[in-house]
């Protein structure tokens, strides 16, 4: 069991404002034994998850929600890392003292999926059996697998019961795997921009994005550790990642048809348009942080999941969900639109399940539930607060 130490975090309200959590430290937590059982048929030993947790658990241990991160996230949701952060946490705008993941009544918590870069087991660790990082002989790992993992977290921290899940795109599936996998773990669930299965379009798109890495001389197979690794084709991967995540609308508000740093056509090649030097900006500053290799993995993993697989539908697959629901879509996201929202609304009442839908207007696409919205907000901390009083959590914090 964890000891209370664990669970909270060094906080400086007056870095980030009063309703930041401050400084922040990201936690590593490693198990070896038994080891992971993985979808593809192999297992996974050691795991090492790295973590962030922000509030505290209170006594009954009964108000601790898991955030999930999307593709090229990682544990880091909210607060700084140092005094110098030029930014906060990926979803700062949504956890700290009085937002909707209020930190004065819940015990957040954010782990690093396996098979990612930032700080959990992926292809860049080290493979124990060689003593050299795994590249592609790292297993292949399914959204499940990324959920038996951190559930062995919160086991190792002593929570029994989740007051919720969350997340958004990629973090919508494991909150909706968990809801599904361990039904008895979890009182609620919020599903922000996601599905019970990515489409066609989207499978489509991450695997230009894997040949992307896989074209480039540097990729040497996966096995580019001790070399120049492959960050044009990362760059390029992000490049077409990117633009699923925006709106037609956003971009031409944003970019238009404008030139970037030119009055004329230069009838070349180079960067002329502002739409294009934004998405070299966005492909070259991703590359410096993310790991070509993982980006394979997690899009992968993406691909595979389907939230019906091993039941005869989706309404099946919801039998046994206990679990309250908060269904939120955006307007203008046709990577995940509100089609497939309405989707996981129906299986999940034709179960009987308790649930809470809203398509949110925004002009910013997929992205939008990482950017500030009133409404997304709202749904949110109403949802969580009514989730709290009907499970009689204790506002009693551990000493």
């Amino acid at each position: 069991m964890a000891t209370d130490d664990d669970l909270n975090v060094t906080e400086d309200s007056a870095l980030g404002g009063a309703r930041s959590v401050g400084l922040v430290e990201t936690n590593t937590w490693t198990f070896a034994d038994p080891p992971l059982e993985l979808d593809c048929g192999r297992t996974l030993s050691p795991v090492t998850i790295a973590y962030e947790t922000y509030g505290a658990l209170n006594e009954a241990r009964d108000n601790a929600v898991l955030i999930f991160h999307a593709l090229s996230g990682d544990a880091h949701v909210a607060g700084y890392h140092t005094a110098t952060d030029r930014k906060p946490g990926w979803w700062d705008i949504m956890v700290g003292p009085g937002k909707a993941f209020d930190t004065d009544q819940y015990c957040v918590i954010c782990a690093n999926v396996i098979g990612g870069c930032k700080g959990s087991t992926g292809p860049a660790s080290i493979n124990p059996e060689t003593g050299r990082p795994y590249g592609p002989d790292f297993p292949i790992v399914t959204v499940g697998d990324m959920v038996k993992a951190q559930k062995r977290l919160i086991d190792h921290l002593g929570i029994d019961r989740l007051l919720a899940v969350a997340g958004g795109s990629m973090g919508g599936m494991l909150a909706l795997d968990w809801a599904v996998r361990y039904p008895d773990r979890v009182a609620s669930v919020l599903a922000i921009a996601t599905s019970a299965r990515l489409s066609a379009q989207g499978i489509a798109f991450n695997e230009v994005g894997r040949q992307a890495i896989m074209a480039d001389p540097h990729w040497a197979e996966g096995r580019y550790y001790d070399g120049e690794s492959p960050r044009a084709g990362l760059a390029i991967a992000r490049m077409v990642g990117h633009i699923t995540y925006l709106s037609d609308e956003q971009m031409h508000v944003k970019f238009g048809r404008r030139l970037q740093d030119r009055e004329t056509f230069g009838y070349d090649f180079r960067t002329e348009f502002q739409v294009e030097s934004y998405l070299r900006y966005q492909g070259t500053s991703f590359v410096k942080r993310f790991d070509a290799n993982s980006y394979l993995y997690i899009t992968k993993a993406i691909d595979y999941f389907d939230l019906a697989n091993g039941h005869h539908s989706l309404v099946e697959a919801f039998r046994d969900v206990r679990a309250e629901f908060l269904v939120l879509s955006f307007t203008s996201d046709w990577l995940f639109p509100t089609g497939q929202a309405i989707e996981l609304v129906r299986a999940a009442q034709a179960n009987g399940i308790q649930t809470t839908f809203m398509e949110i207007p925004s002009p910013h696409g997929h992205d939008s539930f990482l950017l500030p919205n009133p409404q997304q907000e709202q749904a949110v901390a109403g949802f969580l607060a009514k989730v709290h009083r009907q499970n009689g959590a204790s506002s009693r914090r551990a000493c």
